[in-house]
């Protein structure tokens, strides 16, 4: 974990990063995404690039979403051949 190589508790990484202990706690251990606040935050305590840590929690969201596509039941739209002509028709 990155805060043991940094020598941080979670206490004293939520103090720098100016957070609550359990709200980190819960970021750290997979329970709560990234957002966009605490990515700017670790940004300016630890210096990585905001950027780059909301792509990879966007990633992250994705691929968990795709494992539960299958449970997804959602049906194709298809259009019906006079609202295909309509949208021709407009165009």
């Amino acid at each position: 974990m990155i805060l043991r190589d940094l020598r941080l508790s979670v206490t004293e990484a939520a103090q720098l990063l100016g957070v609550h202990r359990v709200g980190l706690s819960r970021l750290l251990n997979g329970h709560a995404s990234l957002s966009a606040e605490m990515a700017i935050r670790l940004e300016k305590a630890f210096g990585v690039d905001v950027e780059a840590l909301m792509r990879m929690q966007n990633s992250y969201d994705i691929a968990q979403a795709r494992l539960l596509a299958e449970q997804m039941m959602v049906e194709r739209y298809v259009p019906s051949a006079s609202q295909s002509v309509q949208a021709g028709l407009s165009q």
